[in-house]
């Protein structure tokens, strides 16, 4: 596939191209006000590495993109990092309230007992998604660190992180479908709507999410443990 982004490009172009790279602009700690510069000048701004910046913008914007090894080679690991935690936190204080408030909203006219399932429901999924960020944060993360630093912990290897790297999907899947097919008739009908939209930009999210550590992180991460040996 073709590279649309490119350094050169003003930030505002590329987000008239897909309006959702406003969420990498946060994550990577640009301000909108340099939304109107080159790339490459506002990530001057903000003290990250351009060509990272693309390549994470174009692995957000297009399920089909394939980075080639020398982009992966040069990618700045700490902005990448930077990026990752810039999503856990938005998932984290954002997205997964807002969807707990939409939830709790859904089931008002219920009974107890659908109320009760739901929520159940929900706030499981939640809890796993928390725990394989916690993963990240408190294992994974602190790992890539120490290579970076000359030393590698003995034991563990970023293969551990990608056999643990749970598929949320599956579950997704199931939550979509509880509202799409399954909620009682007297939940009402535009709150579905609004709580199904949450759930498909959260999905959509999370594969983005992935698709950056399983194409960028976990290939730079086994060149550093490789190159420790």
């Amino acid at each position: 596939m073709k590279e649309i982004f490119t350094p050169d490009m003003k930030l505002s172009d590329m987000l008239d191209i897909n309006y959702n790279l406003v969420q990498v602009i946060s994550r990577m700690g640009i301000e909108l006000k340099h939304s109107g510069l080159r790339v490459v000048d506002a990530c001057a701004f903000a003290g990250i590495d351009p060509a990272t910046f693309i390549l994470i913008s174009n692995l957000y914007s297009f399920p089909d993109y394939a980075p080639s090894p020398s982009e992966v080679s040069s990618a700045n690991i700490h902005d990448i990092l930077r990026y990752l935690h810039g999503s856990h936190a938005y998932y984290i204080l954002v997205a997964l309230k807002n969807l707990e408030a939409s939830f709790d909203r859904l089931v008002e006219t219920c009974d107890e007992n659908q109320k009760n399932v739901i929520l159940r429901f929900f706030l499981d999924y939640k809890k796993e998604l928390e725990k394989h960020f916690a993963l990240e944060e408190e294992e994974v993360f602190p790992y890539v660190e120490s290579l970076l630093g000359g030393k590698r912990e003995e034991g563990y290897s970023i293969l551990d992180f990608e056999e643990h790297h749970e598929d949320v999907d599956e579950k997704m899947e199931d939550m979509k479908n509880i509202v799409m097919k399954y909620l009682p008739d007297v939940c009402e009908e535009n709150t579905k709507m609004w709580v199904l939209l949450s759930i498909y930009r959260l999905r959509d999210d999370l594969r983005r999410h992935t698709y950056v550590e399983n194409s960028v992180l976990v290939p730079k991460v086994r060149n550093l443990e490789n190159d420790g040996k």
